[in-house]
C-alpha cells in the first residue's frame, strides 16, 4: 500500500487492517490493531466505532437508476480519483464538445458519466463547505498562483463573472445531463473534517455533509462500484486524471 493511500485511509478513520476486513461483519472484539488518525493513536473502541460507522453507511439504499439514463450512441465514463485543479471534470466536458464539433452529433447522442472518488471526493462539495472546513489547507492544495486553494475549482468562485458561460463547471455539466457519481468510501474524509471542526458525532456530521453536496450528485457504495456499473451500461472508460 502506498503512503498516499495509507494516509487517505487514516484521514477517513478507516485503517488498513479494517479496510481489508470490511467485507465481513466486524465486531469490536475482532479488531486487534488500533489505527491512527492525523498521527495520533486511535483506541480500540474508537477504531471499532469507525468500522461500525462504515458498515452502517454501506447498508444504506443506493440509487442505481442513473444507468437507465445512459442511452446515447456515444457513452463515456470519466474516472476522477485526484483533485488536480479540477482537470478531470473539465475533460468530461471536452469530449462532448469535440464530438459535436467533429462528428456533428447532437447532445442527445452523448452520455457522460463522471465518477469522483478517492482524494477527489472534495470536488463534490459546495463552496460553503470548502471555505468553512478549509479544504485547501487540510489537503495542502495550491492554486495557480501558489497560494492555498480557497474554493472548489470545479464550481464558480464567488464574484466570478465568467462562470455563467463556463460549461465545464460541475454544476453546469449536471444541468446539461451529465451523470455525476460519488464514492461513499471516500466521503468519509469529507465527514471527518466536519466532525473535527464542529465536534459533533459521525452521524450528525454525515447528514450535514450530505446537505453540502453539489445538487444532483448521486452517491454510490464506492467509486469502483460506480465505474463497473457505468462500463456495464456501455460506457468507454476514461482515466481523466
Amino acid at each position: 500500500m502506498s503512503n498516499a493511500r495509507r494516509a487517505f485511509l487514516q484521514q477517513a478513520s478507516v485503517g488498513a487492517a479494517a479496510f481489508l476486513t470490511i467485507p465481513s461483519a466486524i465486531s469490536a472484539q475482532s479488531i486487534d490493531t488500533p489505527a491512527s488518525v492525523d498521527g495520533a493513536e486511535m483506541s480500540h473502541t474508537s477504531f471499532a466505532a469507525a468500522v461500525t460507522d462504515w458498515e452502517t453507511q454501506q447498508a444504506e439504499s443506493w440509487d442505481t437508476s442513473w444507468t437507465k439514463r445512459v442511452t446515447g450512441k456515444h457513452k463515456a465514463m470519466f474516472d476522477v480519483p485526484e483533485i488536480e485543479g479540477g482537470v478531470g471534470v473539465s475533460r468530461a466536458a471536452f469530449w462532448g464538445r469535440q464530438y459535436m464539433d467533429v462528428l456533428k452529433v447532437t447532445p442527445a447522442d452523448l452520455s457522460t458519466v463522471i465518477v469522483i472518488r478517492h482524494a477527489a471526493i472534495f470536488l463534490l462539495m459546495n463552496q460553503e463547505y470548502w471555505t468553512t472546513y478549509e479544504v485547501g489547507k487540510a489537503r495542502k492544495l495550491k492554486n495557480d498562483r501558489g497560494k492555498v486553494q480557497q474554493f472548489n475549482p470545479v464550481l464558480a468562485a464567488p464574484g466570478d463573472a465568467r462562470a455563467a458561460n463556463n460549461t465545464m463547471l460541475l454544476d453546469k455539466q449536471l444541468a446539461s445531463g451529465a451523470i455525476v457519481l460519488g464514492c461513499n468510501l471516500a466521503f468519509r474524509s469529507v465527514v471527518s473534517l466536519i466532525e473535527k471542526k464542529d465536534k459533533i458525532p459521525n452521524a450528525a456530521a454525515r447528514e450535514k455533509a450530505k446537505g453540502m453536496l453539489v445538487p444532483g450528485v448521486i452517491m454510490q457504495p464506492s467509486g469502483i462500484f460506480a465505474n463497473v456499473m457505468a462500463e456495464e451500461a456501455g460506457c468507454v472508460f476514461v482515466q481523466a486524471v
